[in-house]
């Protein structure tokens, strides 16, 4: 941010009207007025209400806003909702976040299935390494067995 606090105006890009969108303003406004010239003339209480609904759109502009029309077209504005038309039963759009995590769930469950059928080349290694495992742990037992019989044969011939 320069220094001072205040952004500078430098760069940005300048939005033109296009002289039929000004013709359609003028005439808009020529209307307005020729209406409001024959709504004054005919009763006193669309005045009053007329003058009120005045009011309450000056009071809500502060600034230069109150004095010129202006139409910012990069300026969103905010639609309140009531609570009656909002449809709570209509699908909702998942943000791009939402939809990435789903994903990545729904992958890591794929991956989770094939790899307990054994079919995803973790799985094979792990089942090999499970393989070599038991091997080693069949033939550590049978020598334990061998050398206990062979043991328990010493023992039966020092006895006799």
């Amino acid at each position: 941010m320069p220094r001072g606090g205040r952004k500078s105006h430098r760069g940005r890009g300048k939005q033109f009207s296009n002289p039929e969108e000004i013709d359609r303003q003028m005439r808009a406004q020529r209307e307005k007025e020729e209406n409001g010239d024959a709504e004054k003339e005919s009763s006193s209480e669309s005045e009053e209400e007329s003058s009120s609904d005045d009011e309450s759109e000056s009071r809500r502009r502060s600034g230069v806003e109150g004095l010129i029309e202006i139409e910012n077209p990069n300026r969103a504005s905010q639609k309140d909702k009531k609570v009656t038309e909002v449809d709570v039963s209509a699908p909702r759009e998942l943000s791009r976040r939402e939809r990435e995590e789903i994903e990545k769930q729904k992958s890591k469950e794929r991956y989770m299935k094939l790899h307990l059928e054994g079919k995803t080349e973790q799985a094979r290694a792990d089942l090999a390494r499970l393989a070599i495992i038991k091997k080693q742990r069949e033939e550590a037992a049978k020598k334990r067995e061998q050398l206990r019989r062979e043991k328990e044969a010493e023992e039966a011939k020092a006895k006799h």
